[in-house]
């Protein structure tokens, strides 16, 4: 995580063991998750860093072995 203190790790599970970076670029802060190569970005350093926690999250569903079918 990054070490602002004003973030707290605890509010991205997805987010636990990454090692993520933050840069401004453009008026937009953008955070990358440098073990899955998902990146994301928000306006703020803290909103990059919540929808970086969702798209990671969201990688990981589609990475998992399980295809939601159980029904069939």
């Amino acid at each position: 995580m990054p070490t602002n203190p004003d973030i707290d790790a605890d509010e991205y599970p997805a987010l636990a063991d990454a090692d993520v970076t933050v840069r401004a670029e453009d008026g937009f802060y953008i955070a990358d998750d440098e073990e899955t190569g998902v990146s994301s970005q928000g306006p703020t350093e803290e909103e990059a860093i919540a929808n970086l926690a969702e798209a990671v999250a969201t990688y990981a569903d589609g990475q998992s072995d399980d295809t939601g079918d159980d029904w069939l």
